[in-house]
């Protein structure tokens, strides 16, 4: 055999066929990321300025109107899909006065999607402020609301704490046939109540709910006079009361009479 037929074949047999394979399967491997990669490159290239056309609305708002929303997303830079600050959007929503949470989502190629929760009213706060369900101040126009709500005041950074007390009250009052509509706690701690048939109770600064149950439990005995109504109710003491009375207009006595 020809001794260059001979090396050939020689050499042939000492390479390596697998780390052949592996290294041209490597090299395809990247020319084909550096294509794909020039390719996305210049999609976003070519769709860097795509705006935003469509925005969606959703979460069923009661008090604040949809142009509203609208119009707060509009005070952000909506001429780029992928430049868009998400987080920003959301602030300018969730600045409106009702509003609680939003959540902000982009939908290719020009929609943004926009889902609102508003607070959920519960109560008035300190005459110009209202609470919502979780115990939070916050301000809004309380035009819109339709139901009469509970009175409630205390010191800045006591909101959560005279929700929840109104709550248990209402609840102990409610079971025994009377209405809680106002709630005072004082600077130093000492709590005050109002009931819808006018009379104030005093509690003080301990053993509330307890004091509740002993008013609860002592209001049938307490004595009816026909020339005055009970104006408050002094249960700032270890054991008994104390009932203060207040004149009555002839006109509810002679109403009293025929009743």
């Amino acid at each position: 055999m020809h001794p260059l037929l001979e090396k050939a074949r020689q050499i042939k047999q000492q390479l390596n066929w697998s780390l052949i394979f592996g290294v041209s399967f490597f090299l395809l491997v990247v020319i084909s990321l550096v294509q794909i990669t020039k390719g996305v490159s210049d999609w976003l290239v070519e769709n860097k300025d795509a705006q935003i056309k469509h925005l969606t609305v959703q979460g069923d708002p009661r008090y604040t109107d949809e142009t509203a929303i609208i119009k707060a997303i509009k005070k952000a830079d909506l001429s780029s899909f992928f430049e868009l600050d998400v987080k920003h959007v959301q602030q300018l929503v969730q600045d409106l006065p009702w509003v609680s949470t939003v959540s902000v989502r982009k939908q290719w190629p020009d929609t943004i999607q926009v889902y609102v929760v508003e607070h959920e009213v519960v109560a008035h706060w300190n005459s110009d402020l209202l609470l919502n369900q979780s115990g939070l101040a916050f301000e809004a126009s309380s035009d819109k609301i339709e139901n009469d709500l509970p009175q409630l005041f205390g010191p800045e950074g006591s909101e959560e704490e005279a929700w929840i007390a109104f709550k248990q009250f209402d609840e102990m009052l409610r079971v025994n046939g009377l209405t809680l509509t106002s709630l005072a706690l004082s600077e130093r701690f000492s709590w005050q109540l109002w009931l819808d048939n006018g009379i104030r109770l005093n509690l003080g600064r301990k053993d509330k709910a307890k004091r509740v149950q002993r008013f609860i439990d002592v209001y049938p005995r307490v004595e009816q006079r026909a020339d005055a109504q009970i104006d408050t109710i002094d249960l700032r003491y270890d054991t008994g009361l104390a009932v203060s009375f207040k004149p009555v207009q002839e006109e509810q006595i002679q109403n009293k009479s025929k009743a």
